[in-house]
């Protein structure tokens, strides 16, 4: 038979299971291998080949590979729950993103002091390396079979498939569980675990059913991998940019507003120079600011396509008898701006850019502090253009989300997602958009992934993931190009030769939602933004009431100047003031005493720890070069 390999093709004896082509390959390929794609599905080592055949071995370094193994790492720890408690009964256990869970029904409360046990049973099923075999049977025999095992919610779940389905299982040893797979060779194939944190969980997500214990845990290969993570969970705890909000009195969500942030004063001065820097740079790109309204008509909605694809994360009301919506994006609005008036080709491209909220209902178990609400700023851009326009202003547009991202010190990837199921539009609109895409990152020399079937249903796009100073990754950026839009509005502008034509359409974003970014940015930094971004950019501290009104003199100085600063006269030890400072995250302090008074000098001391002794001139110049190159 003859098998492709990453498109060198090699001829074997059939039939082999894919770990003896592997291994007949290299030792190494063997040892590193968890699972194979067949013609680009993927199955276990353990599938026999017997047919001419592409392959693709999976690794742990390949997200497919990590599904892998972390799934067969839950049917390891549910093993061993089984073996500690056999009462418990099986809900599910996928693998996801860092990890994997399985839901348990167990009269017995899950704690962390049980984590440790878990494991350690988990260890000995690994040592014991059994083989993972899988069987079918059909569907009536497979739910006889959870019913003599006592596995109600896996006879649910096979009860809910097709009468003529063929049901499949994995044993390990004595445990044996219902599963689609694929699954590792053998459970010694799992070398490093640790069970992370229980929660509960509704079996099926729903409320009406009961409430399961979900146990949460990840795996590696490697114990060295896994410590790694485990303390970079530790930093990202540090980090936390729900924690730091309270903290540093910058934001929060409270109670009151699940999914809806406050912004407290120094919060706001942040929001707003994250403002100032986004108008600033798109009146330099050439762009206009525009305002539209929050809410609209339902008509707008549905000629847009949003009623349809999107109504149930819409907030609606009623007006006068006529439907309303809260607008969940901002792209209707910028049609109407375009509709106002004629344009002519010599006109475009028209660049309109707004800073616009924007409400979106999302389930309250995905809310998770600034990174996922229920309304937001969307630093929205709207582009009309000729045809012939497209690729330049799309590399127009890379080059200031580029210039954005450098400022704040990210590295990102770039991501091309292709037309989706649910699309609008014509299979020639989709072509030309797609080309016009990737066309310009062609020209651009830019490294990016294709991500077959994810653009919106309007249109292709470029995703911006920004990877943070842990490794993590965050979506944010995005260019939409799109003309079904332009088509349902009946957008035109008039060509060279006298006739009317469709303007082709882009949508961008280049911080994603302000809120987001926020808190992005507050993670990436550990809430010490650098000096152009504090709230307070400066905090006098005095040693003796002696050099108050130096104090004072000094604090109006440097506001009449521009700088952010704050003053701390109180009767406590200057150490005490400081240490305070630098819990705030607060850049400089100038420490004033009898001395600094006497001397006209200012004792300057980084959040860092560094002093210097330097005069009020040479401090502001060094303040000022400091927030005019943004220095991070």
């Amino acid at each position: 038979m003859k098998i492709t390999l990453k498109g060198d093709v090699r001829e074997f004896e059939a039939p082999k299971t894919a770990l003896e082509i592997a291994a007949s390959l290299s030792q190494a390929l063997k040892k590193e291998a968890l699972a194979v794609k067949v013609d680009g599905e993927v199955q276990g080592l353990t599938t026999v080949i017997d047919r001419d055949c592409a392959l693709e071995f999976l690794t742990f370094a390949d997200e497919e590979g990590r599904r892998v193994y972390r799934h067969t790492a839950s049917h390891v720890m549910a093993q061993a729950v089984k073996a500690l408690w056999p009462e418990a009964k099986l809900a599910i256990g996928p693998a996801i993103e860092n990890g994997f869970y399985y839901d348990f029904d167990c009269d017995t409360a899950f704690s962390t002091e049980d984590f440790k046990k878990i494991e350690k049973e988990m260890e000995r099923i690994v040592k014991a390396n059994y083989p993972i075999v899988r069987s079918e049977k059909p569907r009536a025999e497979a739910i006889a079979y959870m019913q003599e095992k006592g596995e109600p919610y896996k006879v649910e779940l096979i009860e809910d498939l097709p009468e003529d389905a063929v049901i499949s299982f994995y044993t390990q040893g004595d445990f044996t569980d219902l599963c689609a797979g694929p699954h590792l060779p053998s459970t010694g194939y799992v070398k490093a675990v640790k069970i992370m944190s229980v929660a509960g969980a509704y079996w099926r997500g729903s409320e009406k059913n009961k409430m399961l214990q979900r146990l949460y845990a990840t795996a590696f290969p490697k114990k060295a991998d896994l410590d790694a993570y485990v303390q970079q969970l530790e930093e990202a705890k540090k980090r936390d940019h729900r924690r730091l909000g309270r903290e540093l009195d910058l934001f929060d969500v409270r109670d009151e507003g699940p999914g809806f942030p406050f912004f407290y004063p120094k919060g706001m001065i942040l929001r707003n120079l994250l403002e100032d820097y986004w108008r600033k740079i798109h009146r330099e790109h050439g762009y206009e600011e525009i305002k539209t309204p929050m809410m609209l008509n339902r008509a707008l909605w549905e000629r847009s396509g949003h009623w349809d694809h999107y109504a149930e994360n819409m907030y609606t009301t009623k007006i006068d008898d006529t439907d309303f919506a809260i607008k969940p994006m901002n792209c209707p609005g910028g049609i109407l701006v375009y509709e106002r008036r004629a344009w002519s080709y010599r006109d475009l491209p028209i660049r309109s850019g707004e800073l616009g909220l924007v409400h979106r209902h999302e389930k309250s178990g995905t809310l998770h502090g600034l990174m996922r609400v229920r309304c937001f700023t969307q630093d929205d851009a709207h582009i009309f253009m000729r045809p012939d326009q497209i690729r330049d202003e799309i590399k127009g547009v890379y080059q200031l989300i580029d210039e954005v991202y450098k400022v704040f010190g990210f590295q990102y990837t770039v991501e091309l997602s292709t037309r989706p199921e649910n699309s609008i539009g014509t299979d020639e609109m989709w072509a030309l958009a797609t080309d016009g895409l990737q066309g310009a990152l062609d020209d651009l020399n830019v490294k990016y992934t294709i991500n077959e079937g994810d653009g919106a249903f309007y249109g292709p796009k470029i995703d911006f993931h920004l990877r943070d100073c842990l490794g993590r990754t965050w979506q944010c950026g995005t260019i939409q190009l799109d003309m079904n839009l332009p088509e349902r509005f009946d957008l035109t502008y008039v060509g060279a030769d006298g006739e009317k034509h469709r303007p082709v359409m882009i949508h961008r974003v280049v911080f994603g939602s302000i809120e987001r970014f926020i808190g992005i940015l507050t993670e990436q930094f550990a809430g010490a933004f650098p000096l152009w971004l504090s709230p307070v950019q400066v905090r006098i501290l005095t040693i003796t009431d002696r050099a108050d009104a130096a104090a004072k003199d000094l604090q109006a100085k440097l506001e009449k100047a521009g700088i952010r600063t704050e003053i701390d006269l109180r009767n406590e030890k200057i150490g005490f003031k400081i240490r305070e400072a630098q819990m705030q995250k607060i850049p400089y302090m100038f420490v004033l005493g009898d001395k600094e008074v006497e001397n006209g000098v200012l004792s300057v001391r980084s959040r860092k720890g560094a002093v210097e002794t330097m005069t009020y001139d040479e401090v502001l110049a060094k303040l000022r070069e400091e927030i005019e190159t943004k220095a991070l």
